[in-house]
């Protein structure tokens, strides 16, 4: 039994037994299915738009076979779905392990920019530099994610600040990494991982009773997790900020608190332990301390751009970050973390690579330089064995 979280409700799932979905081709003498609003999607999901009925396998069957017949119409299908939010899977899903990783950050803190970064490294560069097939999947969502891409790269303005959804949820975002692996040196084979990074809107996290609506919290195997140094007082007066720049007030050690309650929560976890779940913990918009720093401090050497996940970089970058947090009076913080996990990692990133207009909402006359962007992202699939990891001397 291979019990994994469907990258679109994070309902936890048995991937042997995925549902079918009808083609609504129908069968002799029988009409096909007609798409109708799933209700059980549109509550988990939020996707509210009609689609063809899905259907659980033969209950005598061990192992769902690769096509079944609708109960309803005869149609052959091998479309295969989520059996909680019935949401279309890719056929890969369920052949492995795929850890979920969640992203989360309080309102203002750049997640939407973040994330279509990232999005940009994850189809360009990572994918090259890994020899890794990389795909969104869920036709919409690409679009909308490709959307962003343009107005950052292309027409160099930042898009609107996330909304909160008020009924339902909004679409995630999930890529597909497949990518062949070696096993004992000898046997290949291919590993599909898929990584779905849900946008909230920062005002989910402006409470507690807010965080504890975020079942993508609770489902995640790993986390990525902004916060913002504008919300750090003294980081805050060391350097000058228009007022468009600061969009909440919420200390980040408030943001940190909640996320650790809701997992424990979610979780089930003791407050005599800690939470064993990786935690990326990135700062961003560093891109804003680049004077203050210095262009000899350690945070702005970039690592190797090839080969494995640098461990040996990561593990310096973090204690650089968490020497900051204490200069800056932040050290609540790094004794929170400390306490309440036992694996985490700093990491200072910009998506932009330099401050944006506020007022105007434009991106730097240069273009975007990404800074850093896919290293929390790199250091939780090499926890799971997805990209390799190694020691520099």
């Amino acid at each position: 039994m291979s019990r994994l979280a469907c990258p679109y409700c994070y309902q936890r799932i048995d991937g042997s037994r995925l549902w079918y979905q009808c083609t609504g081709r129908g069968s002799p003498g029988r009409p096909g299915c007609t798409p109708v609003k799933d209700e059980d999607r549109a509550r988990l999901t939020g996707f509210n738009e009609s689609a063809r009925p899905s259907f659980p396998p033969t209950a005598k069957l061990s192992f769902g076979p690769a096509k079944a017949d609708c109960p309803k119409c005869g149609a052959e299908s091998g479309i295969r779905t989520c059996p909680q939010c019935h949401t279309p899977l890719s056929s890969n899903f369920g052949a492995s392990e795929s850890p979920l990783i969640a992203m989360v950050g309080a309102k203002g803190t750049g997640k939407t920019v973040f994330l279509t970064v990232l999005a940009h490294e994850l189809l360009n560069g990572l994918r090259r530099r890994f020899g890794a097939d990389v795909r969104m999947t869920g036709v919409d969502r690409a679009a909308k994610i490709s959307g962003f891409v343009g107005e950052v790269f292309t027409d160099q303005r930042l898009m609107p600040q996330t909304a909160e959804v008020m009924n339902g949820r909004q679409a995630p975002t999930v890529f597909e990494w497949r990518q062949q692996h070696r096993v004992a040196n000898v046997i290949s084979r291919f590993k599909t991982t898929f990584l779905s990074f849900y946008d909230t809107a920062g005002e989910t996290l402006d409470s507690t009773e807010k965080t504890h609506d975020l079942t993508y919290l609770g489902a995640a195997d790993a986390l990525i997790l902004l916060l913002d140094p504008f919300m750090i007082p003294q980081a805050r007066n060391q350097i000058q900020l228009p007022k468009e720049a600061v969009r909440s007030e919420q200390p980040a050690i408030d943001v940190l608190n909640r996320v650790t309650e809701k997992l424990r929560v979610q979780h089930n976890i003791k407050s005599s332990r800690r939470i064993k779940i990786p935690v990326a913990v990135a700062f961003a918009k560093i891109d804003a301390f680049f004077d203050v720093l210095g262009a000899d401090h350690p945070l702005l050497r970039v690592p190797a751009q090839a080969g494995p996940y640098d461990e040996t970089a990561g593990q310096d970058t973090h204690e650089q970050v968490k020497a900051l947090l204490h200069q800056w009076g932040a050290d609540d913080i790094d004794t929170h973390l400390e306490f309440n996990y036992t694996n985490f990692r700093y990491f200072a990133v910009s998506a932009l690579g330099s401050p944006p207009d506020y007022a105007s909402s434009t991106i730097d006359a240069r273009g975007v330089r990404p800074f850093r962007v896919a290293e929390p992202l790199l250091w939780l699939l090499s926890q799971f064995n997805v990209v390799p990891r190694q020691r520099q001397r």
